[in-house]
C-alpha cells in the first residue's frame, strides 16, 4: 500500500535545525561573534592618559618603596656579615686556646704516667730509695695536682665558651642567609616595577606623550604657586618674630646689668643654620646627577642616599633609609620648615628631600630623573608626610 506522505527534499542541518533560513542566520551570528572576540581592542578599551599617568606614578612610588626596603636589607646584611666575621674570628681564637688546654692536659697525663703517680702510697714508700725521695716526690705531686686542676678548669671553660660562640656563629649565618634572601627579593621587586613603568610609557604615542608633558607642566606650575605661598607665609612669620625680638630687646635695654643678650635658643638656631648651610651646599653640588636606586654617591644617588650624604658633609650622621631618617630628629610643622630640614613624603614614608627655603627642596626624584631643585608640593600638598629637623 502506497504511503500518503510526500517526501521532502533534505535541507542543511545545523544543531538539529532544518530550516535553511534559520540555519543561515545562526551561522551568520556565530561568525559575527567569532569576529568580535578576535577583533583588536578599540580606543575605548585603552586606559585614559590620566589613568596611565597615575599608574606610572604609582609604579615609581612602589619602586621607591622597594628601594628603601632594599637599602634596609643591604644595610642589615652588611652588619650581619661583619658580625658573622667577628664571631668566626672569635671561634678560631677560642679553638686555638682549647687546643692549647688540651695539649697541657696531655702533658700532665704523660708526666703522671712517667712518675708513677697512679701507684698507691704504700707501694711508693716501699719502692723509694730513701725517705727524702718519698718527701720530694710527694711535694712534686702536690704542686702538679694543683696545676692539673687549673688546667682542667681552663679546658672545661674554653670548651663551653667555644661551643657557645660556634652556636652564635651558626645562628648569625642563618640570619644572614635570610637577609640576603630579602635583599634579592627587594631588588627583583624594584626591577619589576621599573620595567612595568617603562612598558606603559613605551606604549604611548607621540601625541599622548606631549599631552602627558603638558599635564606634568601644569602640576609643576601649581606646585610652584603653592611653594611661593608657603614662602610668603614663612617670610611674614619671620618678620613677626624679628619685630617681637626687637621689642623684647628694647624692653631689656633698661636693665642691661641682667646679663648678655644672647639666648640659648639663638645660639642653637645659629649652630643648626651653620650645619644646614653645609648640607645644602653639598646637595646643591649634586644637582644633575642621576637617580639610581640603592646609590649613595658620589656619581649617583637615591633619595635617602642624597640626604644622608648631604648631612654627613655637615658632620651629622643619618641612618640609611627613609624609615629610620624620619625618626632622626625633631618633627616641625610645614609652616616652620627651615633650610636643612628633611621633607618626607607619602604615608609609607618612601621619599625624602632636603628643604632649602621658599617652599623648595633638593631631592633625587625617581628613576630616569636627576637630582634637582623642586617645590615641596611637586606631588600635591597631601603627599607631604612630615618635616624633620635632624641636627
Amino acid at each position: 500500500m502506497a504511503s500518503h506522505r510526500k517526501s521532502r527534499t533534505p535541507g542543511p542541518r545545523v544543531a538539529g535545525i532544518r530550516t535553511p533560513v534559520l540555519a543561515t542566520a545562526a551561522l551568520t551570528s556565530v561568525a559575527l561573534l567569532s569576529q568580535t572576540a578576535n577583533a583588536a581592542p578599540t580606543d575605548d578599551d585603552r586606559p585614559s592618559l590620566e589613568e596611565v599617568e597615575k599608574k606610572v606614578g604609582d609604579l615609581y612610588r612602589q619602586a621607591e618603596s622597594a628601594t628603601e626596603k632594599y637599602n634596609a636589607a643591604k644595610e642589615k646584611t652588611a652588619k650581619q656579615r661583619k658580625q658573622v666575621d667577628t664571631l668566626l674570628d672569635d671561634v678560631a681564637k677560642r679553638t686555638q686556646k682549647l687546643n692549647e688546654a688540651r695539649e697541657e692536659l696531655g702533658s700532665f697525663a704523660a708526666a703522671q704516667y712517667r712518675t708513677g703517680a697512679g701507684i698507691p702510697d704504700t707501694a711508693t714508700f716501699l719502692l723509694a730509695d730513701t725517705p727524702q725521695d718519698i718527701f720530694d716526690q710527694s711535694q712534686l705531686m702536690d704542686r702538679m695536682t694543683g696545676r692539673q686542676k687549673v688546667a682542667v678548669d681552663d679546658y672545661v671553660t674554653q670548651q663551653s665558651e667555644t661551643m657557645k660562640k660556634r652556636q652564635e656563629a651558626t645562628e648569625s649565618l642563618e640570619t644572614l642567609t635570610e637577609s640576603q634572601g630579602d635583599l634579592k627579593t627587594a631588588k627583583a621587586t624594584v626591577q619589576k616595577k621599573l620595567g612595568d613603568a617603562r612598558e606603559l610609557m613605551a606604549k604611548l604615542t607621540a601625541e599622548e606623550k606631549a599631552r602627558l608633558a603638558a599635564i606634568e607642566k601644569k602640576k609643576q606650575q601649581e606646585a610652584a604657586r603653592k611653594a611661593a605661598e608657603l614662602a610668603r607665609q614663612q617670610a611674614e612669620r619671620q618678620k613677626a618674630q624679628e619685630e617681637a625680638a626687637q621689642q623684647e630687646s628694647g624692653t631689656s635695654d633698661s636693665s642691661e646689668s641682667s646679663g648678655s643678650g644672647t639666648s640659648p635658643s639663638t645660639s642653637t638656631d645659629s649652630s643648626y643654620a651653620a650645619k644646614a648651610e653645609k648640607a645644602i651646599a653639598f646637595a646643591r653640588a649634586q644637582i644633575g646627577k642621576p637617580y639610581v636606586w640603592g646609590a649613595t654617591g658620589p656619581g649617583s644617588y637615591d633619595c635617602s642616599g642624597l640626604t644622608q650624604a648631604a648631612w654627613k658633609a655637615a658632620g651629622v650622621t643619618l641612618p640609611r633609609t627613609t624609615y629610620d631618617q624620619v625618626d632622626a630628629g625633631t618633627t616641625v610643622p610645614v609652616s616652620q620648615a627651615q633650610p636643612g630640614d628633611l621633607v618626607f613624603f607619602y604615608d609609607d614614608i618612601t621619599h625624602v628631600g632636603i628643604y632649602i627655603g621658599n617652599g623648595m627642596m633638593i631631592h633625587a626624584p625617581k628613576p630616569g630623573a636627576y637630582v634637582r631643585e623642586e617645590s615641596v608640593y611637586y606631588d600635591g600638598e597631601s603627599s607631604i608626610h612630615s618635616i624633620v629637623r635632624p641636627a
